[in-house]
């Protein structure tokens, strides 16, 4: 069994080697075109009618009397966390390039995603067919600017010559001048591939069909198998899906133990059953299945509280985390409106997006009566339009993209609430802020001892935390700073469930009404990939935009060069365009968050209020007490 995940900058062919994968071996009976809307991992009507991949998609496949599961994933940066999501379930992976293009800004981030993840990979270089075509050169890239450990499966003397630097044995036999059997080779790839020393590379033609019975066998041969099933459950959600038929669809990995139909499992802190299980098929719509195993891929129906990167059963089994806060995580917000009087089925059509894509963080804004999404870009943008008029039958329009900033504080600063009114309620908090260092996000401390606020009432206090923080007096979601309760006092008969909860949000404007706050804006780390002549020019823009060149490379004749750089998202909001015309359309870059400092004291952005104020006690309390729509627990 091998378990496989296809990646690719946008437009390296990554679909249509899919296709051609499962063509070959005999898992479907024509080849799908992406321009035609007919590619069997495109599933999605959008995707159909965009020839863009949008949700990760699997399928299965056998050859060599293997059982081989593969994983095609989004290809544009717009869609990068569905992608980073998807990496928690396969065993090994194929990164595609182009033969004309290389590697490209896009190619740089996957592979640095998958060396982190520790995943074995083998390299694809596409489009053999094509004018300008030239492997050797495309792997001379991958050399200089993704990892020397690269090596050429159709180059007999370099193989060996690489793996004999790396095997004591071969190399003695090397060095005498004798020949290493081709079994012996083998072997020493394998080993060097599941290692992550070694990446085999091999060429072909996806369109033409060129080279995919090679990369067949290569994934037979050089990936791993999974891990042998230690007993007890242990499976990761890696995406969730919504199908008209079977509803919501959690796409599952079992790395150990066995899930089974009827099974009722601990989903989110509440038990579910599963109500059915599929296994992939090329076509998509999957087939029935009592069990998963481990070491199978598959989709369960019948849960509610699901979203991706869920672990499910021993998490101590997986064999490795989804960190949520390395996830590229949007760094913009936008207002969405619908035709008047369709307000409100616009919210829930998101929130239902947000099932399958928690980053989309949706937000309502009470006081314009808008819904507000975090996104990554314009491609996402028209993406959710189409996906709302065909899925919902909403027509929506989408404001300016905003910055999303954060806030923290400068100085100490202490806050106190004496939530008593109107009866029944008795909460009492006194609470300091203190700003820490960049990068440290939240630190929460409660020094209280059960005798001075019951145990419940820390602990309500705490799961509060994320309702208090969420907006500062700027709107933006606080960071960098560390809560303690400096004091707590509850009363025997008059406090009630929940009154912490609505009190801490209190205690902590209180405390932010002092002064001293600061908005951080997002700084993205910005990986360029140019033509060598373009460098000097882009350089001086980085320059101009406050940014930092942290390390530039070229390739051996200087024809391409790499750039990464550290530059402040609102410099760059419409330097894409910019950089497709200084290069005619040959340089690209890709943006991920890096973190956050300081904005500059001209900035004076603020982002709308979700909720009622909590300096507004009255409103707030009524619509803690639901006696105001919308409430204080809305996102």
């Amino acid at each position: 069994m091998r378990n496989i995940v296809i990646l690719a900058h946008v437009d390296a062919g990554k679909t249509t080697l899919s296709e051609q994968l499962l063509s070959t071996a005999g898992a479907i009976r024509m080849v799908g075109k992406v321009d035609t809307g007919t590619a069997h991992t495109d599933r999605l009507p959008i995707e159909k009618r965009r020839g863009i991949s949008v949700q990760s998609a699997g399928a299965v496949l056998r050859w060599e009397n293997e059982e081989i599961t593969l994983i095609d994933t989004p290809g544009h940066s717009d869609f990068c966390a569905e992608t980073e999501r998807a990496l928690s379930a396969p065993d090994g992976a194929v990164l595609v390039m182009s033969a004309v293009e290389g590697v490209q800004s896009r190619t740089e981030a996957l592979f640095d995603a998958l060396k982190k993840a520790h995943i074995p990979t083998i390299l694809f270089i596409n489009k053999q067919d094509r004018e300008g075509a030239d492997r050797d050169r495309v792997l001379g890239d991958v050399k200089s600017f993704l990892t020397e450990d690269a090596v050429p499966l159709w180059d007999e003397e370099a193989l060996y010559a690489f793996l004999a630097e790396r095997d004591d044995e071969l190399m003695e036999q090397y060095l005498l001048g004798e020949s290493a059997s081709p079994e012996q080779l083998k072997q020493a790839l394998i080993r060097a591939t599941h290692g992550c020393e070694a990446y085999p590379a091999l060429s072909g033609s996806a369109l033409k069909g060129e080279g995919v019975r090679e990369l067949l066998s290569a994934i037979v041969d050089y990936l791993p198998p999974p891990a042998e099933d230690r007993g007890a459950l242990a499976a990761r959600v890696f995406a969730v899906t919504k199908d008209e038929k079977w509803g919501k669809c959690a796409h599952v990995r079992v790395f150990s133990g066995t899930m089974r139909t009827r099974d009722a499992m601990m989903v989110d802190g509440k038990e579910q059953k599963i109500t059915q299980l599929r296994r992939y098929t090329p076509d998509g719509r999957g087939e029935d299945t009592p069990e998963l195993k481990a070491g199978q891929i598959g989709m369960v129906m019948g849960w509610e509280n699901v979203r991706p990167g869920m672990a499910l059963g021993d998490e101590a089994l997986l064999p490795r985390p989804v960190d949520e806060s390395v996830l590229s995580a949007p760094t913009l917000q936008v207002s969405a409106a619908a035709d008047k009087g369709r307000e409100h089925a616009l919210y829930h059509a998101f929130l239902e997006l947000e099932e399958e894509d928690p980053l989309l963080q949706v937000g309502y804004d009470n006081v314009r009566g808008e819904t507000v999404v975090s996104v990554m870009g314009d491609i996402q943008l028209e993406i959710l339009t189409d996906t709302l008029a065909s899925r919902f039958g909403l027509n929506v329009t989408f404001g300016e993209p905003r910055i999303l900033y954060k806030e923290t504080v400068t100085a100490p600063v202490e806050g106190y609430v004496a939530y008593l009114a109107p009866k029944p309620c008795w909460a009492i908090i006194q609470v300091r802020i203190e700003p820490m260092p960049r990068g440290s996000g939240i630190a929460f401390s409660c020094p209280l001892t059960p005798k001075e606020l019951p145990i419940r009432y820390q602990r309500q206090i705490e799961n509060a935390l994320p309702l208090a923080l969420r907006q500062g007096v700027f709107g933006y979601e606080l960071t960098d700073v560390k809560i303690t309760i400096l004091y707590g006092e509850h009363h025997e008969i008059h406090t009630h469930p929940l009154d912490f909860i609505v009190a801490l949000p209190m205690a902590v404007m209180d405390a932010l009404d002092k002064g001293h706050n600061a908005r951080l804006e997002p700084v993205m780390q910005v990986d360029f990939m140019l033509p060598g002549e373009n460098l000097g020019r882009v350089m001086s823009d980085v320059e101009k935009m406050r940014g930092e060149v942290q390390a530039v490379s070229r390739t051996e004749d200087e024809r391409r060069a790499r750039m990464h750089c550290l530059i402040p998202m609102a410099e760059m909001l419409h330097y894409s365009e910019t950089l497709r015309r200084l290069t005619g359309g040959k340089g690209g870059m890709t943006l991920r968050l890096h973190g956050y400092q300081n904005a500059p004291e001209s900035c004076t952005e603020t982002c709308p209020r979700r909720s009622v104020d909590p300096r507004d006690t009255s409103k707030y309390i009524l619509a803690a007490r639901s006696a105001l729509e919308g409430g204080i627990f809305d996102r």
